[in-house]
């Protein structure tokens, strides 16, 4: 749980919300092999240490909960199967609304909601491939939401009918489009 570049946001407290620490430090824990799962997005590198996951098992009882994308669940099934660790993806209703509620936050420049439209792209893709999840919710109602992941969460999961993946729109499809023409991998 691990950022290195970003500056913190208000609330956020060193230590809890992130363990921040410099660039060389974090690359040389990836060298280690102290992750789980370590990706870089947005210029700003981010991390799970084995370390964290087992302290919170361990030593607070709980549920150890990560908030990481597709790359590193692909890590963490490649290398850590042995946690028996459960997969679950929110998906956006579309494409279409994401992109719309990004653009209506006016928190993010441009270049920054387009940056992580084209990360969605990629999340999405990857979503809807058979076995990458064992769990979708779509997030187009946030209690219905909420009562899903609390649920998935909380290993209530006996009867439990989640959602499938949303098809594909024709934004997502255009932004696909011009991603590749762009020259960019998928």
């Amino acid at each position: 749980m691990t950022d290195t570049t970003r500056h913190m946001r208000p609330g956020e407290v060193d230590g809890k919300s992130y363990y921040f620490v410099p660039r060389e430090e974090f690359l040389a824990l990836v060298d280690q092999g102290a992750f789980l799962e370590h990706a870089e997005f947005g210029g700003n590198l981010y991390g799970t240490t084995a370390k964290a996951v087992q302290s919170v098992q361990d030593e607070q009882h709980r549920r150890a909960i990560l908030d990481i994308d597709t790359q590193g669940v692909k890590l963490i099934k490649a290398h850590h199967a042995y946690l028996d660790p459960v997969y679950v993806f929110i998906s956006p209703p579309q494409y279409t609304i994401l992109k719309q509620r990004l653009e209506s936050r006016n928190t993010d420049t441009d270049e920054a909601i387009s940056r992580r439209l084209r990360m969605a792209i990629h999340e999405l893709r990857n979503a809807r491939t058979p076995g990458a999840f064992d769990y979708i919710i779509i997030n187009d109602d946030l209690d219905r939401a909420y009562k899903l992941l609390r649920a998935v969460c909380l290993g209530e999961t006996n009867g439990l009918v989640c959602d499938a993946m949303p098809a594909r729109d024709m934004e997502e499809d255009a932004a696909e489009q011009s991603f590749l023409h762009d020259g960019e991998t998928l």
